[in-house]
């Protein structure tokens, strides 16, 4: 069987064995890629450090049957080092690496792979507000694969904006004629910063009020969990940490 290369995000990793672990990897090329490394849990390990979450490697890996087995890595980012001991910083991490983990194959390309490993450099050089970091991710991902969220004009019917009422459910920003009762209000402030974090303004969203950064971060959770058809448990301990 074949052996190949490519660049990967580790995800998350999971024990096998007294010695070995199975990884979930984002790559370049090859979508998701779940593989053994072997004896990557042993202090004589070669390569174990660099096969950790947040982790972005070089890795060479010999297609199995089940499970592709990593033949080699090398480090090509060690953001996790400075992930970790920031707990803000992890926990925002630890959402972003859960949402990309929810990814279809079809969904999970090299733009996917790319917007992680820029996210999680962000992260761990302390470029902006952790929580941020996290909103923009999540909204670019969801828009990458086909759920950008309407933010101008209404995203049920078309009507051009602005608007002030949000529905998850509907798409994004809704007109008053389409908003069901009960919907949640938003100021233009949050309008604004919503805009910045999916088009990378950081100047306007490092300017933001705390009020406005609450409510967007809020907002983004919601979308992007409806969308992913499941709660990404990571953003408890996110919100936790603010």
């Amino acid at each position: 069987m074949p052996t190949y290369r490519d660049e990967v995000v580790i995800l998350r990793t999971h024990k096998l064995g007294e010695a070995d672990r199975i990884l979930t990897m984002l790559s370049r090329r090859h979508g998701k890629i779940r593989a053994v490394a072997k004896g990557v849990r042993r202090t004589s390990s070669r390569f174990g450090s660099r096969l950790e979450p947040f982790m972005v490697a070089d890795v060479q890996l010999y297609e199995g049957r089940s499970l592709d087995i990593v033949q080699q890595a090398e480090s090509l980012g060690s953001y996790g080092a400075d992930i970790v001991v920031h707990y803000d910083r992890y926990t925002s991490a630890s959402a972003m690496v859960e949402a990309a983990d929810r990814l279809n194959e079809a969904e999970a390309t090299a733009q996917q792979y790319l917007l992680l490993v820029g996210g999680l450099r962000a992260l761990a050089r302390g470029e902006h507000a952790s929580r941020s970091i996290l909103d923009s991710y999540l909204l670019r991902a969801m828009a990458l694969s086909g759920w950008a969220p309407g933010l101008v004009e209404c995203a049920r019917c078309g009507a051009p904006g602005p608007h002030s009422a949000f529905v998850a459910q509907l798409g994004g920003m809704i007109c008053h004629d389409c908003a069901p009762v009960g919907s949640a209000r938003i100021d233009g402030a949050t309008t604004g910063l919503l805009t910045a974090l999916m088009s990378g303004e950081w100047d306007d969203v490092d300017a933001a009020p705390r009020g406005a950064t609450s409510a967007a971060s809020g907002l983004i959770a919601a979308y992007a969990q409806w969308h992913l058809e499941r709660g990404i448990r990571s953003l408890e301990h996110v919100e936790a940490a603010q």
